[in-house]
């Protein structure tokens, strides 16, 4: 039941996060992208710049701080490898993006979260 939950939660931010991108022009292309090496929440295009977004949501502002770390914006990144060819097809930059959201918080976006 509670993976439920946390999914149901999980949706529910991404819903949030890509109303959010869309809100600053940037345009949805896919949401919950799998790849053999994992999940991309939202990939979106804006300016030449294409952004693939991991989505964080917590019960709690405070937990905002501890939801990424540098091991899963490594297995985002890994997943942005096998699929980036596919959106970014005119020349587009392409960069990790991460978007953090809790009650009562305005979204937290973090342009270009992953630097190997």
């Amino acid at each position: 039941m509670k993976r439920q939950i946390a999914e149901r939660s999980g949706r529910d931010g991404e819903a949030r996060a890509a109303a959010w991108l869309q809100l600053k022009g940037w345009s949805i292309l896919a949401r919950r992208v799998k790849t053999p090496r994992g999940e991309i929440d939202l990939v979106c295009r804006r300016a030449g710049t294409v952004a693939f977004v991991e989505v964080k949501w917590r019960q709690r502002k405070a937990d905002l701080d501890h939801a990424i770390d540098a091991f899963r914006l490594s297995r985002v990144a890994a997943a942005v490898e096998c699929v980036a060819h596919e959106y970014a097809t005119n020349g587009e930059d392409i960069r990790v993006d991460v978007i953090l959201l809790a009650p009562g918080a305005l979204p937290r976006h973090i342009p270009n979260a992953w630097q190997p």
